[in-house]
């Protein structure tokens, strides 16, 4: 083995001074602990089909090497005066002349006297790639070593050592202290190669792009996870903690040092999936009921796959989906050999009524391998969800058999945790240009992925989730697709985006699929990618055990105050009225108009978090499957109400919209076998904003399509059958061979069209390009022209990839002569600051069109009234709107009012035609 100089053993790599001491740590020390750490997370931490994926193109053996290989290399960078110079962050000036001493005594003569004009043009992940550059490393591994810090160059620097040979090498023209650098530089490297298992640079080799993906995002968590000091800034559990500065390399047991800190951070056990055997009754073994023949059918088909790619599900509501869908997971894990799970959803809420289904199917698999399961719900509001926070903490647990949290799995790191649920945003995000999104892709590439509720995502949503499926695709990692009113060209898009994610090019010409498979409107039906096959399952023994539901469906155009009359009329002996608007501000309208003496729940996202909170777990109670139905109530909301909520209406009234969404709604419809009022026994739903064919109203038109309305409008008749109808009515509508049909159709079509592809054109200005199959292809310029601040803000990542306006969120409180308190009449003093930090509400994007002036009222009054949240650690950084005794405020010369019944509302100054 190659011996170091003390030349390279002086380089360092951290320094920092704390509570007085000056540490450091040693570039070598780093090194080595990166190298150890990537080694083990690529045996250990990722899955088997992770592992796969990467030995496609590299035998075992091979992969292993140049694993270890970019854990060493990847900060040789720093071994350079650019960097060697750099500054303390503390500004600790003593503790940098020490450090610099050390490599003047080494050789380094004059490196106390340097000044380089230029050194930021070489910041260390660049200079790492240009060295390896040099010294022969292939292009496609230095790239990953360039990009190490989240973002690669956007070619390669072959000529930066030449352009600022002083940041490399201390001179321009001084061949002695330039070699002194080149021999530091040769030794690491040459150090490095032969710890990997390598005799020279020109026995590594290059690798693919998709597979470098995975790589950098394993090399970041790696080097994330090397460079953290203590567990969670819990100085009593140590990972990789600095030394002392008059310590050295000599004083460190590196075997020690990294068996204690991977036995520190490494709190879950491995899912050792299972085969799904059918034999018995899984379902029965896991949720305690007998399988429906659709479901039984489905998981036997989804289990006799060889090479799973995409499956989809198409169903009717409450057939039990989710169920499939979780069984799916164990069967392609087990067939696949992944080890985690991301389950996506449309909105905060359905993913909070997911996480509890997901958490208790987990729960039952941890008991069942006597380990404990890391488990996180991805979404804005999550800390806030009661389940999430109950959940043990895993370094405070000891016993086995559980679902916990792992808080180092935080920030961008989240997806990382081996079991995932949250909004559809963070699956969209793996094609959106972002800094880091290396930790994305490996984090996804390791886990079963289900898509619940995918006809609820939007023309300029689909576009990412199309990139996203390519990578997917190029991964192999298994997908699940569930809906119940999927249009049969959204299901051929989404199997030719896995098809050419997987295949590249060549995937027309090797696909094998049953005559007419685009075509297929059978219903229900399963469709299984199995390699380049693709199965439909069509044929359902006794399909028909789910009662039909006839139901009659009439045109309703009146006034709101006659129509909450309409609806107490319909009630009056009983039932339980769903109101399903397409705006906030018609359900408060409506809400206003219904009579004190009738109990009435309201669901919109203009609530406070936990009033909506509250209000989402009182629905499930009142109307759930289990729930303790009232004799009389009306429920008022927007489209949250359509997605994925066992809840059941008597009656529904809803605004029109495109068909699948109709019937969305109208899935919440005598959904369970229940006793009904008498004169509720039929199934019926009152479709309102149809003026006339072709006039719903310039709210509704504003947010749908007058295209798909109007189709809506034409095919939706007088009485349909559930589930029979669902697919046809749905294929109807979003097929253009229907068009014809509706003579008054051309002008609405042609605008539609145009939306279509300015909707196209937009998500593709942020996004990756599709993956690069081709053996030369490198991460050069992968995520070039990103888009401003969406590595820094995670609302601004969120709303690039669903096309929304920025909106803020604020804490709202109330200011009075009487002091401070939260809406819910607590004195502020006396609440905890995680109480308070929960009282947010997103303001609505009307209110704030400057949002830049609005951010700077905000922070006024914030600064005002609450300066010591700036020391709270759960307050720092949130915006306050007091509001007024009678909970009233103003905003951007808006009117806002709040109140636990209505939500937020809000009007312009001067507009009198609006009053609270």
């Amino acid at each position: 083995m190659i011996n170091l100089s003390k030349t390279e053993l002086d380089l360092w790599a951290k320094k920092r001074t704390e509570n007085g001491s000056q540490l450091w740590l040693p570039l070598i020390a780093h090194l080595v602990d990166t190298q150890n750490t990537i080694n083990w997370l690529f045996n250990h931490w990722l899955s088997a089909g992770q592992r796969q994926f990467l030995e496609q193109r590299l035998p075992e053996e091979e992969l292993q090497k140049l694993v270890k290989f970019l854990g060493f290399s990847h900060d040789i960078g720093k071994a350079t005066p650019a960097f060697q110079t750099k500054p303390s962050y503390g500004g600790d000036r003593s503790l940098d002349d020490q450090l610099i001493e050390k490599l003047v005594r080494s050789g380094f003569s004059g490196l106390n006297d340097l000044s380089l004009s230029s050194a930021k043009y070489s910041p260390h992940a660049k200079a790492g790639e240009a060295i390896l550059e040099k010294f022969g490393i292939p292009e496609s591994v230095g790239a990953i070593i360039g990009g190490h810090h989240g973002k690669p160059l956007t070619r390669l620097p072959y000529d930066d050592i030449d352009v600022h040979t002083a940041n490399y090498l201390q001179s321009d023209n001084d061949q002695a202290m330039q070699k002194r650098w080149e021999r530091a530089q040769e030794g690491l490297l040459n150090y490095g190669l032969k710890l990997s298992g390598y005799q020279a640079a020109g026995e590594v080799p290059s690798i693919g792009q998709p597979e470098a993906v995975i790589l950098e995002g394993l090399l970041i968590m790696a080097d994330w996870l090397a460079s953290s000091e203590y567990m969670n800034d819990d100085q009593e559990k140590p990972l990789f903690p600095l030394i002392r500065v008059d310590q050295s390399w000599d004083d460190l047991d590196m075997r020690a040092r990294f068996h204690n800190a991977i036995n520190t951070w490494y709190l879950g056990g491995e899912w050792d999936p299972q085969k799904v055997e059918d034999t018995s009754d899984p379902y029965q073994i896991r949720w305690g009921f007998h399988a429906r023949p659709v479901q039984a059918t489905m998981t036997k088909a989804i289990g006799e796959t060889t090479d799973p790619g995409m499956i989809i599900v198409e169903a009717p509501m409450g057939i039990g989906k989710t169920e499939i869908a979780l069984l799916a997971a164990e069967q392609l894990a087990y067939i696949r050999g992944q080890d985690g799970l991301f389950m996506g959803l449309p909105t905060q809420a359905t993913s909070n009524a997911m996480f509890d289904r997901v958490d208790t199917w987990l729960a039952t698999l941890a008991k069942s391998q006597d380990e404990n399961f890391e488990i996180k719900l991805m979404h804005g509001k999550a800390q806030f969800n009661q389940t999430f926070h109950k959940l043990p903490n895993a370094a405070n647990i000891d016993d086995s058999g559980a679902v916990v949290v792992n808080s180092w799995f935080s920030g961008k790191k989240s997806i990382l945790t081996k079991f995932t649920v949250g909004t559809i945003d963070n699956l969209l995000l793996m094609g959106l240009k972002q800094k880091h999104l290396f930790l994305r892709h490996l984090g996804l590439s390791g886990k079963v992925v289900i898509i619940d509720e995918v006809h609820a995502y939007d023309i300029f949503m689909n576009q990412y989730l199309y990139k996203t499926i390519n990578w997917l695709g190029a991964y192999h990692v298994p997908i699940v697709v569930l809906s119940a009113t999927l249009p049969k060209e959204k299901r051929n898009s989404l199997l030719n985006a896995y098809l050419k994610g997987k295949y590249g090019r060549k995937y027309k010409r090797i696909f094998e699929a049953p005559e007419s498979w685009e075509e297929n409107q059978a219903y229900p039906l399963l469709s299984i990618l199995d390699g380049h096959r693709l199965k439909q399952v069509d044929n359902f023994p006794g399909k028909s055990d789910q009662k039909p539901l006839k139901l009659q469906i009439q045109r309703l155009s009146v006034s709101d105050e006659d129509l909450i009359s309409t609806i107490l009329k319909k009630i009056n002996d009983g039932g339980i009225a769903g109101v399903v608007v397409n705006t906030v501000k018609r359900a408060q309208a409506l809400a206003e108009l219904v009579p004190e003496n009738i109990k009435l729940m309201i669901l919109h996202s203009s609530f406070l978090a936990t009033d909506r909170a509250t209000q989402e777990e009182a629905l499930q109670k009142a109307i759930g499957k289990s729930g303790k139905r009232p004799l009389k109530m009306i429920v008022i909301g927007t489209q949250v109400l359509e997605q994925s909520l066992d809840i059941d209406f008597d009656v529904l009234y809803t605004d029109i919209a495109p068909m699948d969404l109709i019937l969305q709604r109208a899935g919440r419809l005598h959904r369970h076998q229940i006793d009904r009022p008498r004169a509720l026994q039929t199934p019926q739903v009152f479709i309102m904003g149809v003026n006339a064919f072709g006039d719903y109203g310039d709210a509704n038109e504003s947010i749908y399509p007058k295209y798909l309305l109007m189709k809506t409008d034409y095919f939706l008749k007088d009485l349909i059958s559930l589930p029979k109808d669902i697919s046809k009515l749905v294929q109807k509508v979003y097929s253009p061979a229907t068009d014809e049909d509706i003579s008054e159709i051309g002008e609405p079509k042609a605008e539609f069209d145009t939306y279509l592809e300015k909707e196209k054109r937009k998500a593709g200005v942020f996004q990756i390009d599709k993956p690069n199959l081709k053996e030369s292809a490198t991460i050069h310029g992968w995520l070039d022209r990103d888009q401003a601040d969406v590595d820094k803000d995670e609302q601004k990542a969120n709303a690039a990839v669903r096309d929304i306006k920025e909106t803020l969120e604020v804490i709202l409180t109330q200011h009075t002569d009487k002091g401070d308190f939260l809406l819910d009449g607590r004195r502020l003093r006396d609440v905890d600051g995680r109480e308070i930090a929960q009282q947010v509400i997103r303001i609505p994007a009307a209110v704030t069109p400057d949002i830049d002036r609005a951010i700077n009222q905000l922070e006024t009054l914030t600064n005002r009234y609450y300066p010591e949240w700036q020391e709270n650690v759960w307050l720092k950084g949130s915006l306050a709107l007091p509001l007024d005794a009678h909970f009233s405020g103003r905003l951007n010369n808006c009117l806002l009012h709040y109140s636990s019944k209505l939500g937020l509302r809000y009007s312009k100054e001067d507009d009198h035609d609006e009053t609270f």
